[in-house]
């Protein structure tokens, strides 16, 4: 059966298989799901229920002529379907897996680009606790997620082809020094220039701001502090504007000479990104510490009350929830937590490989081990909600399967295990690698290798798009991000690629009648590869060849 053309996906088809089933004008609601268990792709791919069958059919009996209405699609972006069954558990699909195979195979490349495009778009993320801390000491766990969460979505928003502007700049040279340590590269310039006059406009206009009064001295203070402006009373704004979502208890907030400055630095980058984008539209995000998030609020209402400009209207708020340590006596920054995760990630590398670690190579092994090993810890949650890390915890090594040390491991599994083939044909056990057009993907019979094209390499695209979606137009100020959905993606490919690897013998004894298995196995393996490289890179981390 011919397929449709285009590039496989999960949604075109889920789509595509709803349109035959329901017929109906308006888009239905899903019907059908994928499967992903291994237990269940044994027999099918995909199943309408039941339970939702009964819903729309006397009985739950679905006509034939839909039946075969399901079998004969030719979509794009729908593989090809081998078979179309009512059974007791409901309507279920399997693929052509050979021709899936095949398709996705012959071009990988298209697997590792996003469903989805924002081209040109911009956006600002403005991750606070940057601006408070002022030197490395002051940088705790919470700020450090926030930072991560950052970096980690500026990358995909980036790959989505979004414009994508940092803030604040981070001139202080130790923070820098930690950051690169953790492989993120944060600006330590503005892009623009924030002048005084900036500054001194916006006190002209909070002179004239009826929500404005001069600050008097609380209960028990005897002088204002040096850079108080004024006091501007943000409960009446917030009735007047009837804006949604800020915490109840907001009212006072005290304006000093360093909010106006980084309202400056907001409006300055924001006026530069409608320069250069489309539309001259440009969204700001606020990436907060949920410790920081009533400040915030508070710099969100002063700027929509000194700016009414329609980018102030655009500000949403990612808040990460808080990074608690199990059974600690007293407080550990970002810096404590970096240091020892570098040690206990270098004494597990020394326990499994002895000597050979004190070569200069493992230096760099172990800063991408630590990296990565914080990174996924940081990460692998959603950004909402609250870590509690274990500083003995042991699985941050290589033999934890939900580490980033694990997930880095098997890149260096599948990098060895290329090295080992290309060796071989250098000293003429194996024939060179022929075009990908020419395997047999149907000697591809094992349940591993369908997994890990039908769970990791066909969704791949959809994951990139779910991680960089941003409810942008949803009502109230908070919005959510799925940054935790590569690292889990990650994990559960490396876990589900150990167990293949080592049940199948990939590269197996140099005779002519198994060579067109192992080709079509190694061109899965490239596959798996890819993939894995190209979530490595929305982390920043660097795929390593040898562990």
């Amino acid at each position: 059966m011919e397929t449709g053309g285009g590039r496989f996906g999960v949604s075109e088809t889920l789509g595509a298989l709803n349109a035959a089933l329901k017929k109906e004008p308006a888009p239905p609601a899903s019907v059908w799901f994928k499967e992903s268990s291994a237990r269940n792709l044994r027999s099918r791919d995909f199943l309408a229920p039941q339970a939702a069958l009964r819903a729309l059919f006397a009985g739950g009996q679905v006509p034939k002529d839909i039946i075969e209405d399901v079998i004969s699609l030719k979509c794009p972006g729908v593989p090809p379907l081998q078979s179309c069954q009512q059974t007791p558990l409901g309507l279920t699909v399997q693929l052509q897996r050979p021709a899936a195979f095949q398709q996705v195979l012959n071009s990988i490349a298209e697997f590792t680009k996003p469903s989805q495009s924002a081209s040109g778009q911009s956006i600002i993320l403005n991750c606070t606790p940057l601006r408070s801390r002022r030197s490395l000491d002051m940088l705790s766990l919470s700020n450090l997620r926030a930072i991560l969460v950052t970096d980690h979505l500026a990358e995909v928003l980036r790959i989505q082809g979004m414009n994508v502007h940092l803030l604040p700049a981070v001139p202080d040279e130790g923070i820098q020094k930690f950051l690169h340590q953790l492989r993120v590269d944060w600006p330590s310039e503005l892009e623009t220039a924030c002048i005084p006059e900036d500054v001194l406009a916006l006190k002209q206009v909070l002179s004239q701001c009826p929500y404005a009064t001069a600050p008097g001295l609380e209960p028990g203070q005897t002088r204002l502090a040096d850079d108080l402006i004024f006091q501007v009373h943000l409960k009446n704004f917030l009735a007047q504007q009837s804006l949604e979502g800020y915490d109840p208890n907001l009212d006072g907030c005290l304006v000093t000479e360093e909010k106006l400055r980084v309202l400056a630095e907001l409006r300055q980058m924001v006026l530069h990104c409608a320069g250069t984008g489309p539309g001259g539209c440009c969204r700001v995000v606020h990436v907060v510490s949920c410790e920081g998030e009533f400040q915030q609020q508070q710099v969100d209402l002063l700027w929509r009350m000194l700016d009414l400009g329609a980018h102030t209207a655009l500000q949403k708020h990612l808040v990460c929830g808080p990074v608690k340590v199990a059974n600690s006596p007293s407080p550990v920054g970002a810096p404590q937590y970096f240091q020892l995760r570098r040690c206990q990630m270098y004494e597990a590398s020394v326990m499994k490989y002895g000597e050979l670690v004190q070569d200069d190579s493992w230096t760099e092994i172990i800063s991408v081990l630590t990296s990565a090993a914080i990174r996924f810890e940081m990460l692998s949650t959603a950004h909402q909600s609250q870590i509690i890390l274990d500083l003995e915890d042991s699985s941050i090594s290589t033999k934890g399967t939900k580490s980033g040390a694990f997930v880095m491991y098997n890149c260096a599994r599948l990098a060895t295990l290329f090295k080992t083939y290309q060796q071989a044909v250098e000293q003429g056990a194996y024939p060179a690698f022929p075009p990908a057009s020419e395997l047999n993907f149907s000697l591809l019979r094992e349940e591993g290798e369908w997994l890990l094209l039908f769970n990791y390499i066909l969704p791949f695209p959809e994951t990139l798009s779910q991680s960089a979606q941003l409810p942008l137009s949803s009502k109230g100020i908070r919005i959510t991000a799925s940054t935790e959905a590569v690292c889990k993606f990650l994990i559960h490919l490396s876990m589900d690629f150990s167990s293949y690897y080592n049940r199948v013998h990939i590269l197996g004894e140099p005779l002519p009648h198994l060579f067109s298995q192992m080709f079509a196995r190694l061109q899965l393996m490239r596959g798996v590869r890819e993939v894995i490289h190209r979530a490595l890179a929305t982390l920043h981390l660097p795929p390593l060849s040898q562990i």
